[in-house]
């Protein structure tokens, strides 16, 4: 078991946003979180990480995962967009949490992050500055900054948000690489069915409630999957 959630409730500004959420997430899972703008996804990724507190109900995790250890690749990361750093610089800031005073990164979090840069077509970039790269060198960057992070479980809110489709389809690629050669959990906020049904092998849908939590295979034949998608149903099915 990586994490659980057990009759979660959450709060936004005194507001019930998410209630009676659960779900129980497993080493080796893809679980795509899916429901519409303001439906408490991001919400539910924040008490997940731990930097929101439960209104109510409980979330537990298995050995491993816990502050420090699991990887965030945000939807945006404007603090960093300006930032005069090199890709290396921002890849090693990964391990930020794990360091506790420790100022200096230790050979092997040097060699990780060196690894995963070249896993992730960045050893070319790794002394540019981050500010110059394109839209998804940059998300690439980021994602391999949260792998230094990740431990078992990575979590995703709205990866592919301002990319191209080209690119989006690259970063899904790898991400699905990394769970299924790497052995990464992952856990994706996200509003297309589409990805989801092709990369996920779980579904949470939630709109302030739970509406479905189950496998993919199950969640595209309920009536849920064929609203969420309108018209463009039969496209998934292809």
């Amino acid at each position: 078991m990586i994490l659980k959630c057990e009759n979660v409730s959450l709060s936004y500004d005194g507001n019930i946003v998410a209630d009676n959420i659960n779900f129980t997430v497993n080493d080796g899972d893809y679980l795509c979180i899916l429901g519409e703008n303001g439906s408490g996804k991001t919400t539910l990724i924040n008490a997940v990480m731990g930097t929101k507190k439960v209104h109510g109900g409980k979330i537990s995790y298995g050995e491993g995962v816990g502050a420090g250890k699991i990887g965030y690749l945000p939807q945006k990361e404007s603090s960093n967009a300006d930032f005069p750093a090199s890709v290396k610089e921002i890849v090693r800031t990964g391990f930020c949490g794990k360091r506790g005073f420790r100022f200096f990164y230790s050979a092997k979090e040097k060699e990780r992050a060196d690894m995963l840069m070249k896993k992730l077509s960045l050893e070319e970039f790794s002394k540019r500055s981050f500010s110059e790269l394109s839209g998804g060198q940059q998300k690439r960057v980021l994602l391999a900054r949260a792998l230094c992070s990740a431990e078992k479980l990575l979590v995703m809110d709205e990866p592919a948000a301002s990319l191209d489709p080209v690119v989006t389809e690259e970063l899904y690629a790898m991400t699905k690489e990394l769970n299924e050669k790497d052995g990464i959990t992952v856990i994706m906020v996200s509003h297309d069915v589409m990805s989801a049904k092709k990369y996920a092998s779980h579904i949470l849908h939630i709109k302030h409630e739970q509406l479905f939590f189950g496998t993919t295979a199950d969640y595209m034949e309920t009536e849920l999957a064929h609203s969420y998608l309108g018209g463009h149903f039969d496209d998934v099915d292809q």
